[in-house]
C-alpha cells in the first residue's frame, strides 16, 4: 500500500478548511459556515488562538523547544543527566540535522497550525454580524497571534512559507519567503493589531492589547536594526503605556503577583484543582531529586518532583558576580545548598540530586515557593506560575540599544534598570564598551525569558562586526574555552553532559536551525533548506 504522509500545512488546511469537502446539508451542527455569528463565538475562537500561542500547560508543544533554545546558549545546560536527552541534545550541542531536530520540530508544526487558524478566523470575523468594536478587538488579537508565530519562526528558521489567507488542499505550493518579507508581514500585522485594539480595555489579564503589539514592534524592529523605529515603539510603551517597573525584581515571577505592574503580556496559569490549568514550566525545569528530608519540615508536601531540564551555567552566574549583582543573581539562580531567594525560612538550603544535575544550579525564576506547594493537593499540571513574555524592562533596554545607534542617551536607560536592583550607575563609558554593557544588561535582566539565543545571533560584536554567538561558541569560543578550563565543583564533576558545550557550533550554518526535512520532502523540493544543512 502506498504510504501517504500529510505535511504540516496540508494537515492544517485539511482539518480546518471546508472548501474541498463534499457539500451536504448540516442541521444542528456547527461548521465554519455557521460559526462566528456571535461575539461569544468570536471570543472563544480568539481565546483558543491565544492559548495555542502560549500553551503553558503542555510541556512538549511549545515549552520544550523554547527551553531547548535556552540550552543552545551560554546561559543554560541541558541539565538533566539522568534521562534521555534526545529532545534537547541536537540543538543544545549543535549536532542538529534536518532529520534529527529533537523538540524543535514541534514549534514549527504548532505555529503553522496557529497561523492557518488565525487566517481562517480573520476571514470569518471580517464578515461576522457583530459590532465593529467587537470585530476590531478579536481581529486585533488574532493578528497579534499570527505575528508572534512568525516572529518566532523567522528567528528560529529564517524565511519560511508566508501566507495570510486560509489554505485549501489545492493551495499547497508555497515556497519560502525571504526573512525580510516575513518581518514586513509581522510589522504590518502588529501595526494593524495596535490600530484595531486602540479602544480595547488594557486591564484584561492574559488578553492581548495594543501595548503588546507596540512592544513586539519594538522588539522586531530592534532585531532588524531599524534603530529609529525600535526607539519610537519602545519609547511609546515606556512613556504612554500604563506600566511601571516592579520595585522588587523578585516580584516579576512571583506566584502571588500575576500580571504585575511591569507585565505587558504573560501566559496565564491557575492552581484550580479540578482543572489542569497550571504551568508545566516549574515541573519541566524544577529541581530533580528533591527529598523531604532536605526541608526543615521533613514533609512530603514541600516536595515538587521536577524534571531538571534547562539548568543555569556557572558562566551566567559569573556574569552576575562580575557586576556584584546580588539581587538579579539570586532571583535567577539558586545554587545547591543555598537558600531559595525570598523563601529563606522554609527552604534555607535548597538541595536536590547532584547526580542528575549538571551544574548544581536551578533557575529561581521558575521556582514555586514552599507555602504555595503546601496549599496544593495536586501539583503536576496545577502550578500557578505565570510566564512573562514581554515586560517593561525589555523596553528600556531596547531603547538603550536604539539610543546607542542613534546618538541618544543609552546610559540613562541601563542605569534605570540597574537602579532597580541597587547597582551603582555606569558613567563615563561610550563606544564599544557601552554597547557591550547594553548587551550584558540584557543578559542579566532577561535571562531565561526566551531572548538569549535570538540576542546572541543578532547582536554584533563591536570588535569584529560578527554575531556575538560566533565569539562564544565553536572550538575557540570564549564560552567553550571557559568550560574546558573550568574548575567549577559541580559542572566538572558531572560529565554525563559533555563539558565541551558549544564546541560543534559552526557559523556557516548554526545561525539558524534547519527546516524539518519532512517539509522539504513533502513540498517536492519547493521548500529549500538553510545553508550548511
Amino acid at each position: 500500500m502506498k504510504k501517504i504522509i500529510v505535511s504540516i500545512i496540508a494537515l492544517a488546511a485539511f482539518t480546518v478548511s471546508c472548501d474541498d469537502f463534499i457539500e451536504k446539508e448540516e442541521r444542528g451542527t456547527q461548521t465554519l459556515e455557521n460559526y462566528f455569528q456571535t461575539a461569544q463565538e468570536c471570543e472563544n475562537y480568539t481565546n483558543e488562538l491565544t492559548r495555542r500561542l502560549l500553551i503553558t500547560n503542555d510541556w512538549y508543544t511549545l515549552l520544550a523547544p523554547r527551553l531547548v533554545s535556552e540550552t543552545a546558549t551560554d546561559d543554560a545546560w541541558m541539565g538533566n543527566t539522568g534521562q534521555d536527552s534526545g529532545a534537547f541534545r541536537p540543538c543544545a550541542q549543535y549536532l542538529v540535522t534536518p532529520d534529527n531536530m529533537g523538540a524543535m520540530n514541534s514549534i514549527y508544526t504548532a505555529h503553522f497550525y496557529t497561523i492557518q487558524s488565525a487566517n481562517i478566523g480573520l476571514e470569518k470575523m471580517a464578515l461576522s454580524p457583530i459590532s465593529d468594536s467587537q470585530k476590531n478587538q478579536y481581529m486585533g488579537e488574532s493578528l497579534f497571534a499570527r505575528a508572534y508565530c512568525y516572529y518566532e519562526l523567522v528567528n528560529l528558521f529564517g524565511g519560511v512559507p508566508l501566507y495570510t489567507k486560509s489554505l485549501g488542499t489545492g493551495d499547497l505550493n508555497l515556497q519560502r519567503s525571504s526573512a525580510a518579507d516575513v518581518y514586513a508581514q509581522i510589522e504590518a500585522d502588529l501595526k494593524d493589531a495596535a490600530a484595531k485594539l486602540e479602544s480595547a480595555p488594557v486591564a484584561r489579564n492574559g488578553r492581548i492589547n495594543k501595548w503588546a503589539a507596540y512592544a513586539l514592534l519594538a522588539r522586531v524592529t530592534l532585531f532588524q536594526e531599524k534603530w529609529a523605529d525600535a526607539k519610537l515603539y519602545s519609547n511609546k510603551v515606556i512613556t504612554e503605556g500604563p506600566f511601571q517597573l516592579e520595585s522588587d525584581f523578585l516580584n516579576i515571577w512571583n506566584v502571588n503577583n500575576h500580571n504585575g505592574v511591569e507585565s505587558i503580556l504573560e501566559a496565564q496559569s491557575s492552581s484550580v484543582q479540578d482543572k489542569n490549568l497550571g504551568s508545566m514550566l516549574p515541573t519541566f525545569s524544577g529541581a530533580r531529586g528533591e527529598d523531604k528530608k532536605n526541608f526543615p519540615s521533613n514533609d512530603a508536601a514541600d516536595v515538587i518532583d521536577g524534571w531538571g531540564w534547562c539548568m543555569p551555567t556557572s558562566d551566567l552566574e559569573n556574569a552576575y558576580l562580575s557586576e556584584n549583582d546580588v539581587i538579579r543573581r539570586r532571583s535567577t539562580i539558586t545554587k545547591w545548598g543555598e537558600a531559595a531567594y525570598g523563601d529563606e525560612v522554609l527552604n534555607p538550603t535548597h538541595k536536590f540530586s547532584l547526580n542528575d544535575n549538571k551544574s548544581g544550579r536551578i533557575c529561581r525564576k521558575y521556582y514555586i515557593p514552599i507555602a504555595t506547594r503546601r496549599a496544593l493537593d495536586k501539583k503536576d499540571g496545577h502550578l500557578p506560575l505565570n510566564v512573562p513574555l514581554i515586560r517593561l524592562a525589555e523596553m528600556y533596554l531596547t531603547r538603550a540599544e536604539a539610543n546607542y545607534h542613534t546618538g541618544g542617551d543609552a546610559l540613562a536607560d541601563i542605569n534605570i534598570i540597574r537602579a532597580r536592583v541597587q547597582l551603582t550607575p555606569k558613567t563615563g563609558i561610550s563606544g564599544p564598551t557601552l554597547l557591550k554593557q547594553i548587551y550584558k544588561e540584557r543578559r542579566l535582566e532577561l535571562a531565561f525569558e526566551g531572548l538569549r539565543l535570538f540576542d546572541i545571533r543578532r547582536e554584533k560584536d563591536p570588535t569584529t562586526g560578527r554575531p556575538v554567538i560566533e565569539s562564544l561558541m565553536g572550538p575557540n569560543g570564549t564560552f567553550v574555552q571557559y568550560n574546558l578550563n573550568s574548575t567549577d565543583p559541580y559542572e566538572t564533576t558531572n560529565t554525563r553532559e559533555s563539558q565541551d558545550k558549544g564546541i560543534n557550533f559552526s557559523p556557516a550554518k548554526n545561525l539558524l536551525w534547519p527546516i524539518p526535512q519532512l517539509e522539504i520532502d513533502l513540498s517536492g523540493g519547493l521548500i529549500t533548506q538553510n545553508p550548511g544543512y
